[in-house]
């Protein structure tokens, strides 16, 4: 049996399969743990969903912002970009079972391996955030979307403020906070502001801002920690982080690592993609 992580695949369908028999994926024997934002941006956004369907328990994902915003769009309370890609699913006789399906996934997903806990999500954690905490704030997000209020949720999500966590935050300024961590997280101060302008790489780091992962006194530092959504990072290999966002939609790679008998042990597969999408359009 081997673990693997997956980074954005973006509707890349042609991509994630051609990863996958690289890989020598056996849904019988391995669990594939998917990164956020399956969907938007690539071709095969459907074909995305319905392969993770088709082999739920063997391709775990979790949510990103791409994933969210799909929701948004089918639910009337977000228009659509016009560099979408979602029609294909949107326009599907099985429409209302990939949404279904979709809403009912987490934000984050921690993972026993090894003699240890690895933690999969789709952007980043704020420092204040424990493990445990983030793991929390993930099950307030994954109740309201899974809820009958789902729409009104999904309204409300939207926003950069607060830009900041504080316990007494509640309501829909709670649920606000978790999911632009969770989801839309690159840059924060050293007290855990977030900043949602900047899309550099982490050695471009605005004045005052720092990557959410190398913030000081970070509650979570010491849990291996894989992430996605940065794509202008690329591959990032640290003991207690995964990067793995390498701008598959844009003409990069998709890539996977493969954790070994320890969380220590890695090895990384990738397979080259066309470009769907050209950054600054």
């Amino acid at each position: 049996m081997s673990i693997y992580c997956v980074g954005d695949i973006q509707g890349c369908g042609d991509a994630l399969e051609r990863l996958l028999s690289h890989i020598g994926f056996s849904p019988s024997r391995d669990t594939v743990y998917l990164l956020g934002d399956l969907v938007n941006r690539g071709p095969e956004s459907a074909a995305v969903l319905r392969r993770c369907m088709a082999l739920e328990g063997s391709l775990l994902p979790v949510l990103g912002n791409h994933d969210l915003h799909l929701l948004a769009v089918a639910h009337g309370v977000r228009p659509p970009s016009r560099r979408d890609t979602l029609d294909g699913i949107l326009q599907a006789r099985d429409r209302e079972a990939m949404l279904q399906w979709l809403r009912r996934q987490p934000l984050a997903r921690q993972v026993a391996h090894g003699g240890g806990h690895f933690l999969a999500l789709h952007a980043g954690l704020l420092p204040q955030w424990s493990v445990q905490d983030a793991l929390g704030h993930a099950a307030e997000v994954e109740q309201a979307l899974q809820g009958d209020a789902l729409p009104a949720f999904l309204t409300q999500m939207y926003g950069n403020a607060p830009a900041q966590w504080s316990a007494d935050l509640a309501g829909a300024d709670r649920l606000r906070v978790i999911v632009n961590a969770f989801t839309r997280l690159r840059f924060c101060t050293p007290q855990g502001r977030m900043d949602f302008d900047s899309a550099e790489s982490a050695s471009q780091a605005p004045p005052g801002l720092l990557p959410w992962f190398d913030t000081p006194q970070r509650r979570s530092a010491g849990t291996l920690i894989a992430f996605g959504h940065w794509s202008t990072l690329g591959r990032l290999d640290r003991p207690d982080l995964l990067g793995l966002d390498t701008g598959c939609v844009w003409g990069g790679c998709l890539t996977a690592v493969r954790l070994g008998a320890t969380l220590a042990e890695r090895e990384f597969f990738e397979v080259h993609c066309p470009q769907a999408q050209a950054p600054g359009r």
